[in-house]
C-alpha cells in the first residue's frame, strides 16, 4: 500500500507534468481517403494556438503547441508568439513538411535529384529560422523518403544524402536547440523506408552529436514491437528527446492516445519514471500527434491529455522497491502481480483530487462541454477556409 509522503510526491509529479499539443490535431484531418470537416474548425495559426489555449485551460498541463511549417506560416512569427503567450501557452516544437510538394515523389533530402535535396535541406533551414523567432528548442524531423522497388534507388547512396542534410542542418541549430529524429517502418515508401525504425534514427543522431536526439511515435512500429524496450535503451543511452503519442489498431492510426492499448502507455510511462525522466526538467518533449476525423478536435485532445495523465499516474503507484525485491529474487508472478496492482488502480479519483487542488475541474471533458466554447468558435468560424491536409 503506498504511503501517504509517496502519495504527495506522486501529486507533486503530476502538477508537474507537461504535455504539447499539436496544432494540426485541431484542424479538419483523416484518412488519405476521405477528411470529414466540422464546425468551428481553425482558419488560422492564431485561431489553433485559441484552441490549444483552451486545452491548457481545463488540463493545466498542456502548456505549449506545436508548430507545423507551412501548415502555419505567418508573416511574422514573433507576433505569434506574443499572442501565444498572452493566451498562457508557448510555441513548442516546430515540425518540418517535405512530404507533400510534388517534387517530393522520388524523396526530399535523399532525393537523386540534388537541386530538390537542396530545396528540403532550405526549407529544414527555415524552420531553424522560426525557432529563432519563436524561441522554440526543438526540432522535429520526419521523413517520408524511400523507395518502391528494388533497385530503384542506391540504398546506401540514400543513407549518405540523408546524413549530409542532417550535418548541415544541425550544424545551423544553436546551443539552446536540438534534432529531433522521428522515424516510421513504412509509408509511404513500402520497400524501403530511408528512416524505418528507431535503430537508424539512433545511429544518425550518435553521428551528429548531443544535441541530436530520438522521436518515438507510438504508431510507427510493426505490429508486437516492445515499444517500452525501445524507451529504456534509449533512456540508457541519453538519447530518448520526445514522443509523439497516439494510438493505433493496425498501422500509423494517429488516433487517441491510450485508445487502443492503454496497459503500452502504462508500459511506456513506468519505463518514463522509472528513468527519472517524467520531471520536465530532464528533456523529453511529450507531444501528442494525432488526427481527430470523425470525433470533435478539442475534446478528443482533452481526453488524450487524460489518459496520458491516468497513464502516468499508474506508473508512479508502481511499489518500485518491492518490484525490485522480486525481480532480484527471480519470483516472476509476484514481479508482474506488483505491476498489475499499479495498472489497476482507478486513478481518476487522485487526478480529480489533483486538478482541484490546482482550481482545475475535476473533469476537465465536462467542463470543457459547459463552458460554451465550441459553440462560440462554431458561430465565429462560420466563415473562411478552415486548416487542414484536403482529401
Amino acid at each position: 500500500m503506498i504511503q501517504v509522503s509517496d502519495l504527495t510526491a506522486v501529486k507533486s509529479a503530476l502538477r508537474a507534468q507537461r504535455i504539447e499539443t499539436p496544432s494540426w490535431g485541431y484542424a479538419n484531418s483523416g484518412t488519405r481517403f476521405k477528411v470529414f470537416p466540422q464546425p468551428g474548425v481553425p482558419r488560422t495559426p492564431e485561431e489553433k494556438i485559441a484552441d490549444a489555449a483552451t486545452v491548457h485551460r481545463f488540463t493545466g498541463v498542456a502548456p505549449s503547441v506545436a508548430l507545423h511549417i507551412p501548415w502555419d506560416r505567418v508573416e511574422d512569427f514573433g507576433a505569434l508568439t506574443r499572442y501565444a503567450r498572452d493566451l498562457g501557452v508557448e510555441i513548442g516544437a516546430i515540425n518540418t513538411n517535405v512530404f507533400q510538394d510534388e517534387d517530393y515523389k522520388l524523396g526530399s533530402v535523399t532525393n537523386p535529384d540534388p537541386g530538390i535535396r537542396r530545396k528540403a535541406t532550405d526549407h529544414l533551414l527555415e524552420a531553424i529560422d522560426i525557432m529563432d523567432a519563436t524561441g522554440s528548442r526543438d526540432l522535429k524531423l520526419w521523413f517520408s523518403d524511400g523507395i518502391n522497388y528494388p533497385g530503384q534507388d542506391d540504398l546506401r547512396d540514400r543513407q549518405d544524402r540523408l546524413a549530409e542534410a542532417l550535418r548541415e542542418t544541425y550544424e545551423r541549430l544553436g546551443d539552446d536547440q536540438r534534432l529531433l529524429l522521428e522515424y516510421k517502418l513504412f509509408e509511404p515508401a513500402f520497400y524501403a523506408t530511408d528512416i524505418p525504425d528507431w535503430g537508424t534514427s539512433y545511429a544518425h543522431c550518435l553521428q551528429l552529436g548531443e544535441k541530436a536526439t530520438v522521436c518515438i511515435d507510438t504508431g510507427h512500429h510493426a505490429p508486437g514491437t516492445n515499444i517500452e524496450f525501445i524507451v529504456a535503451f534509449l533512456l540508457r543511452a541519453g538519447k530518448l528527446g520526445a514522443f509523439d503519442f497516439n494510438s493505433r489498431f493496425y498501422a500509423d492510426d494517429d488516433l487517441m492516445a491510450g485508445a487502443a492499448d492503454p496497459f503500452q502507455l502504462f508500459r511506456i510511462m513506468y519505463e518514463i519514471v522509472r528513468g527519472d525522466a517524467l520531471d520536465p526538467a530532464y528533456g523529453i518533449n511529450f507531444m501528442l500527434d494525432q488526427c481527430h476525423n470523425i470525433e470533435r478536435k478539442i475534446p478528443a485532445v482533452i481526453r488524450s491529455v487524460m489518459n496520458v495523465q491516468e497513464a502516468t499516474a499508474k506508473a508512479l503507484l508502481v511499489d518500485r522497491d518491492a518490484l525490485r525485491a522480486a525481480q532480484r529474487e527471480g519470483n516472476v508472478l509476484e514481479a508482474n502481480a506488483i505491476l498489475m496492482d499499479a495498472y489497476n488502480t482507478d486513478v481518476r479519483p487522485l487526478l480529480a483530487e489533483v486538478r482541484e487542488d490546482a482550481g482545475l475541474d475535476p473533469d476537465p471533458v465536462a467542463a470543457y462541454a459547459r463552458s460554451g466554447y465550441q459553440q462560440q468558435i462554431e458561430a465565429e468560424r462560420a466563415g473562411g477556409q478552415q486548416a487542414g491536409w484536403g482529401a
